[in-house]
């Protein structure tokens, strides 16, 4: 089986395979996390919170095939199982049940907030190791932050 070697050294690779793979899984983790509360919100304001955690849903499900890509790009398989997801999560388990809507909106803000801080760590180890991968932490971490920023308005 022929394997795809990257151009970047190897202590270089080693930093930027750790950060993607860390961003796939709490990408994943965030599309499930929402996906979840997306479908258990109750409430006045269920309507408008249920599409909005499906534009999260839909934002992390393309950022974490980003990053997977850019991954495989760099010769490093990609890790999305669930026990690999489970594993090494930063956000905390979705609610199990009904979710009260001002509950949902308390859950997705802590949740954007744990991976935006794991995310501006990525930016900030990527930098000299390879900017390609920087670059893409600092899209999925101002896209990110966009949707925190709305959930945090909620709140009011």
């Amino acid at each position: 089986m022929s394997v795809v070697k990257s151009p970047l050294p190897d202590a270089d690779l080693k930093t930027v395979s750790e950060a993607l793979q860390g961003a796939l899984v709490d990408l994943v983790d965030l599309s499930l996390v929402a996906k979840q509360v997306h479908w258990n919100i109750v409430g006045p304001r269920f309507r408008s919170i249920h599409l909005q955690l499906d534009e999260v849903v839909a934002s992390a499900r393309t950022h974490s095939d980003t990053v997977a890509e850019r991954a495989s790009t760099l010769g490093v398989p990609p890790d999305g199982r669930a026990a690999t997801v489970a594993a090494g999560s930063g956000i905390a388990t979705a609610p199990s049940g009904w979710i009260k809507d001002t509950d949902a909106v308390r859950a997705l803000v802590d949740a954007l907030g744990a991976v935006i801080t794991r995310m501006r760590d990525r930016v900030a180890a990527t930098g000299e190791p390879d900017p390609v991968s920087q670059d893409i932490f600092i899209t999925i971490t101002a896209d990110l932050e966009k949707h925190h920023w709305m959930f945090q308005a909620e709140n009011g």
